[in-house]
């Protein structure tokens, strides 16, 4: 049975004390946590669920218009409920009676969608436990488990590195939301330095974390704690800012949307690390292309392996070319048996095993944080929480790598990545391995790497040009891309038929018939390049447009009994199915009303309307010439030549 006990005045490492009321410690089941963060509360979503049901995420091409996309939306019965200001994506809300999997392939076979999916859950990977007051083990300690971080804070505590949390929020200010809602700033983190974040899951600017214990809050406290205040726990970075992004609710649910906002959210507002302690099986490409983006913008991102102990990782850890994947080590440096473990995974850290009291100090080997449990009359408790779990491991390594970004040992997330691998603690086989990676993060030995080497000067410039198309009937008009490289600051562009052009990418129109030679010139601080493509545009002479007759529509205007005026409507179209105006149009009126020789010249729209007088019974048109000058007309192209109507 575990003991419930009144701890005061501890002393931790650097002069640290501990302090607090015991509280009681039942009703949280030990085992593997992988069955217990998906036991859901009462919240947004049914335990077990794997994407939000009723909704699905769609990504129309760039090109196309708000009219067009409004125009596929009314034919499928969807509506669009919010846009992505980040990512440009749109969550879409489904018809009654159609599936989520129904829409997505409904919606993956329109031309003008770049992708479309299910819009995934994910999961904080986190337990909590009732238990408290114990050492950090898992920062510093002489046996087993630690990272080495009393010599690395000699070197760097992580000032100047900003790392967003993107979670449940963080209990980072005083605010009242109303009369019965409030948050409170953790009191060990009231000397940690902030950045202003958002919250995703509730649109607004205060992201504040509501779960219970707080799981973005005790991560944030392994990452940045105030140390050294005489209260409370050690922090890995403690002197870096946090930046807090919300896009898991209170039970620890979020979804691929929020999360991909959260993402490029952190990236803009000058990130340089984002600890992610979630995770779920699913790949998307709204998850990818968040990572993606956030890798392409040097910015570091570390991720949660995942507690359901199998041979594979979560995403978004798995994504391997953009995040660092974490699995969780116990007191004894072994792997937890929670810890997800395989191919993807990159590094272990701390993450406990609160199954267990390896180092004999009476409580369950977890990482321990200050976070808080919520009460009755809206009453919070503050403490320091035992929790373990691969989201406790995470951001031992977020926190890591804001010491090497701090210390300028490494700043992309590539050198980032070598500095961990090169001197990660190697456990289990020599090198890398899929049960621990490269190995367990060593602080200190991370800090004690060489710098990364300065980046080499720019390339000088290098001119390359590519127009599209580059053959065609005159008039052609080519819109050229300019793919120099280098740091260029001026362009000049040569056509051949005496035009030239000074911006980066041209449009250039040729008139007359002919082979063009085309040149480009760069400038930049390593000088000039030119680029010259010989007979680079071949332009022929223009050749005679051809129109035919698409259709001819009748319709009744007006009836009397048996007796009707009709109209006959005549669209004339070319080659590509363009309506062509100023085409005359001639025609014969046979049936009920007889009259031949009727024309008349089509407007904007490529129509001609041709009015009858009164008759009874059969109407009936028939085009029987179009003429237009430069123009040829193509009887055998025609798709319809007469129509008939009866009223």
């Amino acid at each position: 049975m575990k003991k419930t006990c009144l701890i005061a005045g501890i002393t931790l490492l650097f002069g640290l004390t501990f302090i607090r009321d015991g509280l009681a410690d039942e009703g949280i089941s030990e085992g593997p946590e992988g069955s217990r963060e998906h036991q859901l509360l009462e919240g947004r979503f049914r335990a077990g669920q794997t994407y939000v049901p009723g909704e699905i995420i769609v990504k129309f091409r760039p090109s196309v218009s708000r009219a067009a996309i409004d125009r596929v939306n009314s034919r499928f019965g969807t509506s669009v409920f919010h846009t992505s200001q980040f990512a440009g994506f749109r969550r879409l809300r489904i018809p009654a009676g159609m599936t989520v999997a129904e829409m997505v392939e409904i919606y993956k076979a329109e031309p003008n969608v770049e992708y479309a999916e299910a819009n995934y859950l994910v999961y904080a990977l986190w337990s909590p436990n009732d238990e408290f007051y114990s050492y950090q083990w898992h920062l510093d300690n002489p046996e087993h488990g630690g990272v080495g971080m009393e010599a690395a804070w000699n070197t760097s505590d992580g000032s100047g590195a900003i790392v967003a949390i993107v979670d449940t929020g963080i209990a980072y200010e005083d605010y009242r939301e109303s009369f019965w809602t409030r948050y409170e700033q953790a009191p060990d983190l009231a000397q940690t330095c902030f950045v202003p974040g958002y919250d995703f899951v509730n649109d607004d600017p205060h992201p504040n974390d509501d779960s219970s214990p707080g799981h973005g809050t005790h991560i944030a406290g392994t990452i940045a704690q105030s140390t050294n205040n005489a209260i409370g726990a050690a922090g890995v970075a403690f002197g870096a800012c946090l930046m807090p992004v919300k896009v898991l609710d209170s039970t620890g649910t979020g979804t691929h949307a929020d999360v991909a906002d959260g993402i490029r959210f952190a990236v803009d507002h000058g990130a340089h690390i984002i600890n992610l302690s979630f995770g779920g099986q699913q790949p998307s490409t709204t998850l990818e292309s968040a990572v993606t983006y956030a890798y392409n913008h040097g910015v570091t991102m570390v991720a949660a392996a995942g507690n359901e102990g199998l041979s594979i990782i979560n995403y978004p850890a798995a994504y391997d070319q953009y995040v660092i994947a974490v699995g969780a080590t116990q007191y004894d440096e072994t792997l937890a048996p929670y810890s997800n473990y395989g191919p993807s995974l990159d590094l272990v850290a701390p993450g406990g095993n609160l199954g267990l009291d390896q180092n004999s100090d009476g409580y369950g080997d977890g990482v321990l944080q200050q976070t808080y449990e919520k009460g009755g009359w809206r009453r919070i408790s503050w403490g320091y929480y035992f929790m373990d779990g691969t989201s406790m491991a995470a951001p031992h390594v977020s926190g890591v790598a804001a010491l090497l970004v701090a210390a300028e040992v490494a700043t992309t997330p590539d050198d980032v990545r070598a500095v961990f691998e090169s001197t990660a603690q190697d456990l289990g086989a020599a090198g890398r391995d899929n049960k621990y990676g490269w190995g367990l993060v060593d602080a200190a030995a991370a800090l004690g790497a060489e710098p990364s080497p300065s980046p080499p000067p720019p390339p000088p410039p290098v001119a390359a040009f590519s127009g599209s198309p580059t053959s065609g009937e005159a008039p052609l008009t080519v819109n050229f891309a300019d793919q120099s490289t280098g740091d260029i600051t001026s362009w000049s562009w040569n056509f051949g038929d005496g035009a030239t052009a000074s911006q980066q990418n041209p449009s250039h129109t040729y008139n007359g018939a002919g082979d063009y030679t085309v040149t480009l010139t760069v400038t930049g601080p390593g000088g000039s390049d030119t680029e010259t493509k010989p007979d680079y545009i071949d332009v022929k002479a223009e050749a005679a447009s051809t129109m035919h007759v698409e259709n001819i529509n009748m319709t009744v205007t007006r009836s009397f009994w048996m007796w009707a005026w009709v109209n006959a409507a005549v669209l004339i179209t070319d080659s590509s199915n363009n309506p062509v105006p100023g085409a005359t149009v001639t025609g014969n009126w046979s049936g009920a009303y007889n009259r031949t020789g009727v024309y008349g010249t089509t407007g904007n729209d490529g129509r001609i309307t041709f009015g009858s007088s009164l008759g009874s019974g059969t109407f009936t048109f028939t085009v029987t010439n179009v003429s237009k000058s430069g123009w040829t007309y193509d009887p055998l192209k025609n798709k319809e030549t007469s129509a008939s109507i009866t009223p």
